[in-house]
This record gives structure tokens, C-alpha cells and sequence, in this order.
């Protein structure tokens, strides 16, 4: 059982409705009357999302990326020039990051690259703002594509791996149906039925209800 009051919020943006995402303790507040926390996939207008956390009185202590492309990373730039927090990701998506082809970006004439100042292994735990996750490589979207798991509070950022009854493309640079059915089945199946998926789009789901209902992750 969790020892922490953890909370998900959610902002949507971009031209494909990308679900970003903040985590945080809600018990847990600084000398300054502040709460801090992570977030996940700054998808466009990192100034918009800096200043509602702001207002709300929210610190970014911690940026993660799920993968590379565009409609994940469009805000990151301007968010951590702002908030000043560094921004992290899998190490096998340097690349994505970088690339305006690989990343799709040049595809919606736009130019995003970003590099990204740390990069983590597979099983690494990420520890900031009192809150402690695990990277969970889960290829398949894209080769490095991965997932966040809180295993105290058994939540789940999916990224574009997993989403409610369905699952990320696998026809963009990089991606492989074989390899994103087994990150599903291999690797998020084996999480606690409890677990709740936030996914890059969508709505919520859990795990239990995924190994049901989810046609596309039967081998």
C-alpha cells in the first residue's frame, strides 16, 4: 500500500488530442506552500502548461518522455526553459528525439528536435519530487518507446504502447507489431490487474480490464 496521497493530472493539447501528464503527492507541499511533481509528454505549449501548473501552485521538478515523436515533445523545449527541469527519456530514443524525420515532424512542417539531458536504462527507478517510478522498456510504437510505472501506487503512463481496448501504430519509423503485442503481453500484463493505464491518448483504462477486452494484444 502506497504511503503517498498520489494524484494524476491531466492536460490534453496539440493537433492529436496528446494527453500529458502531471504526477505528484498531494500531501507533500514545500516551505513555500508548493506542490512538486512530474511531467509527462509536454506535447505543445509549454508556456500554457507551465503557467496553469504555476497558477495552481505546482513545480516541475522532472520532465519524462514516453517516446520521440512530435505530438509528445512539442511543448518540452519551452517548458524546461521556464520550469528549469531537466528532461529525461530511454536511452534507445535518443535518436527519435532528434531526427525531424523520425520523430514525424517534418511530416506537419515543423522542425522539433530535441535533446534530451538524461537518458535512462530499462528497469532504471526515477526518483523526483518524492515520488520514486520504474522505466519499462515496451518497443513496438516505436524501438524506443517505453512506459512509467508507479509500483507503490500501481499507476501506469502507457505513453502510445497501450490505450483503452486498442494499441499505439506500429507503421511509422521504428515500430514493430510483433514487438509492441509482446511489450504488452510480456511486460504490462504482468503489472497488478489494479493498475491504472494512462495512455498518450484517450481515456483511462486498467490492466485487468485490458487482458479482456483488448482485441489487439491476443498472440
Amino acid at each position: 500500500m502506497s504511503t503517498h496521497n498520489v494524484k494524476v493530472g491531466t492536460m490534453t493539447l496539440g493537433m492529436i488530442g496528446t494527453n500529458c501528464y502531471f504526477v505528484y503527492d498531494e500531501d507533500r507541499i514545500d516551505e513555500n506552500g508548493c506542490r512538486h511533481g512530474i511531467f509527462f509528454d509536454p506535447a505543445d505549449k509549454g508556456k500554457l502548461i507551465y503557467e496553469t501548473l504555476k497558477e495552481k501552485g505546482f513545480i516541475i521538478d522532472l520532465i519524462l518522455l514516453t517516446h520521440g515523436h512530435f505530438d509528445h515533445i512539442g511543448g518540452a523545449k519551452e517548458l524546461r526553459d521556464l520550469s528549469g527541469a531537466k528532461i529525461g527519456c530511454f536511452e534507445k530514443e535518443m535518436a527519435m528525439c532528434k531526427d525531424i524525420y523520425l520523430n514525424l515532424s517534418n511530416d506537419y512542417g515543423m522542425h522539433l528536435s530535441i535533446v534530451p539531458d538524461i537518458f535512462y536504462k530499462d528497469g532504471e527507478i526515477i526518483t523526483a519530487a518524492g515520488l520514486s517510478c520504474r522505466l519499462i522498456s515496451t518497443p513496438g510504437h516505436t524501438s524506443g518507446s517505453c512506459c512509467y510505472y508507479f509500483e507503490e501506487e500501481h499507476i501506469l503512463i502507457s505513453g502510445d504502447t497501450l490505450f483503452e481496448e486498442s494499441v499505439g501504430r506500429s507503421d511509422f519509423p521504428t515500430g514493430s507489431t510483433s514487438e509492441l503485442v509482446r511489450s504488452i503481453n510480456d511486460k504490462l500484463f504482468e503489472l497488478p490487474d489494479d493498475t491504472v493505464v494512462y495512455p498518450g491518448h484517450g481515456e483511462s483504462t486498467i490492466i485487468e480490464h485490458e487482458k479482456v477486452y483488448n482485441p489487439f494484444v491476443r498472440l
